[in-house]
């Protein structure tokens, strides 16, 4: 089937259609990773955005029901340039086309996405709309001029979950079958759930902790009375400064508990803190990204998936920057000074990427034991 993209600045692409046979209003942006395009679909994070992949063959180890990081996925669309129809892995139990079906998602390859990626280096994330059912340019058009985009608008409450529940699941050794998780329970954390991935969750309880997670608007007097050792902030999708409750929810509960926060998680406690957050022009997406621990020096290969970020130079006497991102230099974690909390703008989790960074799990758990 026949695919087009049209971005806000009348940008058109077309190819070939796979996935679900539908259409999506999103922000189009790009993601540099390899692979784990499954983990990348189904992380909340990406809600309301139609993702390019620029890594040029996707689909060749096609999907499988172990590798998703929520129940469904998020994306408004999927773009790549070549996809592979006929996937080989052990692994594989669906076709990326059928997961994308079922998840009702279009698809559209065979474009130049290098040049699509140029554009939204050159112009910035914008505004679009993928669609294999309406090839009109201007009834596409017509739809796309209505779609309010994402800043100023709080889209973490289509994402998080409804209900308090706990999390008992560790890591599992894929190769092993095995999972890893003690059975003590050393420290009770609550987690804010504002689109998280379940790989955090599980990290959490591969470190000895009992996970509760709750929902996004849950107030702070509930989490406390829930008596926590500690508060976990998750990513999530969209504009922090939407997330009023969330920001004011976690001013409440500075001081009283550590907090760790993660990509949202982390724009939310600076915001808390006073700091201020704008847009990136095109963002970090992928698990590829360089950046930098002050405190060691070493440097750290990372996952990222934000469009925010955080300017600290309103609270430079009560919070101070722990990372960098080495490709702009922009802030990429940050400690408070006076009270036990810390955050940093990707993810340490992974799910697609690298493990350098899960020390800052250990480092939560020696926070909490400290405060105690």
């Amino acid at each position: 089937m026949k695919a087009i993209l049209l971005l806000e600045d009348g940008t058109i692409f077309e190819g070939k259609g796979f996935g679900a046979e539908t259409e999506s209003c999103g922000e189009v942006v790009f993601n540099t990773s390899m692979t784990g395009y499954q983990e990348i679909l189904t992380d909340p994070s990406y809600h309301e955005q139609i993702i390019t992949m620029t890594y040029p063959l996707i689909g060749n180890y096609g999907t499988n029901s172990e590798d998703n990081e929520s129940h469904r996925s998020f994306a408004r669309g999927f773009i790549v340039k070549e996809y592979c129809e006929y996937p080989s892995n052990w692994r594989n139990e669906q076709t990326l086309s059928d997961f994308l079906k079922s998840q009702n998602v279009v698809g559209l390859s065979g474009i130049d996405t290098r040049k699509l990626v140029r554009i939204l280096r050159d112009k910035g994330a914008m505004k679009g709309i993928i669609s294999a059912v309406d090839t009109n340019i201007k009834s596409l058009q017509a739809k796309l001029d209505k779609y309010p985009g994402l800043v100023g608008r709080d889209i973490v409450s289509e994402v998080s979950t409804t209900h308090i529940h706990k999390w008992d699941k560790g890591v599992v050794d894929v190769l092993a079958g095995v999972e890893i998780a003690p059975v003590k329970k050393d420290f009770k954390v609550v987690a804010y759930d504002f689109g998280m991935k379940q790989n955090i969750p599980r990290l959490l309880r591969s470190q000895g902790f009992d996970v509760t997670i709750v929902p996004a608007q849950t107030t702070a007097e509930d989490v406390l009375a829930m008596k926590p050792d500690g508060v976990f902030l998750s990513n999530g999708p969209g504009d922090p400064a939407a997330v009023t409750y969330a920001i004011e929810n976690t001013r409440k509960l500075l001081g009283q508990v550590p907090i760790f926060g993660i990509c949202l998680g982390h724009q939310i406690l600076a915001l808390a803190m006073g700091a201020t957050s704008f847009k990136l022009k095109f963002g970090h997406r992928g698990a590829n990204h360089p950046v930098k621990n002050l405190d060691t020096g070493k440097i750290e290969v990372t996952c990222q998936n934000h469009g925010f970020c955080i300017d600290l130079s309103a609270v430079e006497d009560q919070v101070e920057a722990t990372h960098i991102n080495l490709n702009d230099n922009t802030l990429a974690g940050i400690r408070c000074k006076n009270v036990p909390a810390f955050a940093v703008q990707y993810h340490p989790e992974a799910s697609p990427g690298p493990h350098d960074s899960r020390y800052l799990f250990t480092y939560f758990k020696e926070l909490m034991s400290k405060n105690k």
